[in-house]
């Protein structure tokens, strides 16, 4: 074959195939584009009509998930074509793909159970963005959640890729609303009922705050008083919170009731040990001796 001849086939090829070929990738380009941009918009307009934030969560991960099976068919369609306009026959390459994916099946097993388990998770909505979970020991907010794949990023700022496949168990602290849980403990010689109300007059003024009181659901909800401990009694106490906002107003809860102990003089204890030296049938203790020293200190 000479280069004329060559250069014919070159050309007729360019004209032909060549165009076609530039034809789809233009098509395909064309089409993620839009393909974005309706998904957005679709679940924008979702998102915008969710009546809480439980429902614009969904929507955005629902949104994700939908847009990545859009791109990947495109990409699978475009190049199918492609590969027919080079003249590569797709049967045998697809029967070739079907062989080839059974011996991959068995090394895929995690794969296959990690897109599995991420599409109950998505149909059940147990995790969406934004959501605060616990998952595979990791604990975090979800910035990303598809079918193989659950992107946490913790309070440190460390980023946890767990694969779907070993989450077992989901405890999801932000699902529709919170609570955050007060373990408030006083010494034996104080009032509980005194206690009870000051934690009352503290989560009223903390409701009464425009700054706080759009995130707080109900009044604080106190259980009463919840066990002897060594060295305090202690009140439990609960509040509920819009989702992810209860740790914010835990803080700033505890800030002001330490500030309104201190001020009505109510002792929050530290751990401390009383010694019983025993009696005898007399009734009789055996004498302590204490010796300070000239620092003041006893011993």
């Amino acid at each position: 074959m000479d280069i004329q001849t060559y250069y014919d086939k070159m050309i007729t090829w360019v004209l032909s195939s060549g165009l076609q070929v530039l034809l789809i990738m233009v098509l395909t380009f064309i089409g993620l584009k839009v393909a974005r941009l309706v998904t957005r918009r679709m679940f924008a307009k979702f998102t915008s009509r969710a009546k809480d934030l439980e429902q614009q969560k969904k929507a955005r991960t629902l949104g994700a998930v939908v847009r990545h099976a859009f791109t990947i068919s495109i990409l699978i369609i475009a190049a199918m074509m492609i590969l027919k306009e080079l003249g590569i026959e797709i049967g045998p390459i697809l029967a070739g793909a079907g062989v080839l994916g059974l011996a991959v099946g068995f090394g895929a097993q995690h794969f296959v159970q990690d897109v599995i388990s991420g599409f109950f998770i998505l149909f059940e909505d147990q995790i969406r963005v934004n959501d605060v979970v616990q998952i595979a020991g990791k604990s975090g907010l979800v910035e990303k959640v598809n079918l193989r794949m659950t992107v946490l990023r913790d309070l440190a700022g460390n980023v946890h890729y767990v694969r779907n496949g070993q989450i077992d168990v989901v405890t999801n602290m932000t699902k529709e609303y919170s609570r955050y849980v007060f373990e408030i403990g006083v010494a034996y010689r104080e009032d509980v009922d005194e206690v009870m109300e000051i934690i009352k007059e503290v989560d009223a003024d903390l409701r009464s705050d425009p700054a706080f009181k759009d995130d707080i659901l109900d009044p604080i909800e106190i259980l009463g008083l919840d066990q002897f401990a060594d060295s305090a009694i202690i009140i439990k106490a609960r509040t509920r919170t819009k989702p992810v906002q209860q740790w914010r107003i835990g803080r700033e809860f505890n800030r002001r009731l330490k500030k309104k102990f201190d001020e009505r003089g109510i002792e929050i204890p530290f751990p401390h040990r009383t010694l019983y030296m025993g009696m005898d049938k007399k009734g009789e203790a055996p004498p302590v001796h204490v010796v300070m020293d000239k620092n003041g200190t006893s011993s």
